[in-house]
């Protein structure tokens, strides 16, 4: 277990360690709020996990299997992004979803469902496919279901683990849950006052193969789970868009949802349209339905204000935002992870802001 990545017991992460915006020399939050029109929220994009769950994580955990079990590659490519555009203000979860998923809803008792979904996997065994439909906040297996978590041998053990879990999200998922919906609400503020346009923008990857035992990362997923080649962009729409159901509304307005395909097509030099979809293979989830449903609420206010306001889920295929030479490696076995091309980092996170720069010239 020493190669994994850990982050020191007691650190409690701030504002300055999770929000990035462009000129943080010469600018403070509230300019970068003025000037900006999108808020980028990366709810999975850390990796680290706080040393003091060290003790109740499978000893056959590896960092590969640690930072698969994250959308990694967003961290770097949101925060070079934000740091260069004076348009976004981007918030980023130093916490990985093992701690617990700020993209689902939080449950009512977290020690409840984390001792449910940790009873289910018990059952089912080590790699074995485990049902947690309503238990997923925390996940005590991967997507591949490999066992992140040792199961506890008695009532004490589990309640001690439920209690570190509990205890510990608050020094980063917490941090992060309060900054996002603070910075949300202070948007807000500024758009109805001066009207305009408001993206809440959730951003996450996904790679289309998951793990072997032996790291190697090259197990197709299903056809239906596939991403395209380069984003699904989702609002919980059709495949255009378009609401699928009135109790389920759209949470980005169908011609700017597809206006913003477009602009993406466009922005990163796709070979073909469908490389861009909507709403395939995900519809989006928390972040967007909670944006959404604050958006509906004011939307009178907002209306007499001139202000548009949108929320939106980004799912990038992750073999396109790590590039071809770190998915080969990814593809064989192994317990690292790989080391990111700085290079590339840089075209995709240009490539980003071309396309939203394209979209608000639309």
């Amino acid at each position: 277990m020493g190669s994994l990545n850990l982050i020191p017991a007691g650190h409690t992460f701030t504002e300055d360690d999770i929000v990035v915006y462009a000129d943080r020399e010469n600018r403070t939050l509230d300019d970068a709020i003025r000037d900006a029109d999108i808020l980028i929220s990366c709810p999975h994009a850390g990796a680290a996990i706080p040393e003091e769950l060290a003790e109740f994580l499978s000893p056959a955990l590896t960092r590969r299997l640690q930072y698969d079990f994250t959308d990694v590659a967003t961290d770097a490519i949101v925060r070079r992004w934000a740091s260069q555009d004076p348009r976004v203000v981007a918030v980023l979860n130093p916490h990985p979803r093992l701690v617990r998923d700020p993209n689902r809803a939080k449950p009512r008792d977290v020690a409840a469902d984390l001792s449910e979904a940790i009873a289910r996997t018990a059952k089912a065994g080590p790699w074995q496919r485990v049902d947690l439909t309503g238990v997923d906040a925390i996940r005590p297996v991967t997507f591949s279901f490999f066992p992140i978590l040792e199961v506890p041998k008695s009532e004490g053990e589990l309640h001690r683990l439920v209690d570190t879990f509990v205890e510990v999200a608050e020094r980063g998922l917490g941090v992060y849950e309060r900054i996002r919906d603070d910075l949300t609400e202070r948007f807000i503020t500024r758009g109805l006052a001066e009207g305009g346009r408001f993206t809440r923008l959730s951003f996450h990857d996904t790679m289309n193969t998951t793990t072997t035992r032996d790291g190697a990362v090259n197990v197709a997923r299903e056809p239906k789970d596939r991403l395209p080649q380069v984003v699904a962009l989702s609002n919980r729409g059709d495949a255009h868009g378009e609401e699928r159901t009135a109790e389920d509304p759209p949470t980005m307005n169908p011609a700017r949802l597809r206006a913003l395909a477009e602009a993406h097509r466009d922005g990163f030099g796709v070979a073909d349209p469908s490389d861009v979809a909507l709403n395939q293979p995900y519809l989006g989830s928390q972040e967007i339905l909670a944006a959404g449903s604050r958006f509906r609420s004011i939307r009178r206010e907002a209306d007499a204000a001139g202000l548009a306001l949108d929320a939106v889920q980004a799912e990038f295929l992750r073999e396109y935002l790590l590039g071809d030479v770190a998915v080969a490696e990814l593809h064989r076995p192994g317990t690292d992870w790989i080391v990111e091309d700085d290079a590339h980092v840089d075209a995709v996170a240009q490539s980003c802001r071309r396309a939203w720069d394209l979209y608000r010239a639309l």
